[in-house]
């Protein structure tokens, strides 16, 4: 079994207004330090074994399912699972 960790944020080019919003609440509280925030998702996933390409199968899942590709970017780790 695998285990595969996803990182999904939005592009650069994309406004973050969640991001600027917690950005902002950190400088109300004293947190004038933090220069920039962008909020995204992590997901984890366990896949059994499988014949298939796992590159091939997380990327198809991703670019279908689990991130808006006009918006989104995403990056992924496998690893053994336990």
């Amino acid at each position: 079994m695998k285990k595969v960790k996803i990182y999904v944020t939005l592009r650069e080019s994309i406004l973050d207004p969640q991001g600027s919003a917690v950005q902002s609440s950190l400088a109300k509280i004293g947190y004038d330090e933090v220069a920039d925030l962008r909020i995204g998702k992590y997901l984890e996933l366990t896949l059994n074994d499988t014949e298939r390409d796992i590159d091939s199968l997380i990327k198809e899942m991703c670019d279908k399912v689990l991130t808006n590709v006009v918006i989104e970017d995403y990056r992924y780790e496998i690893e053994e699972a336990n």
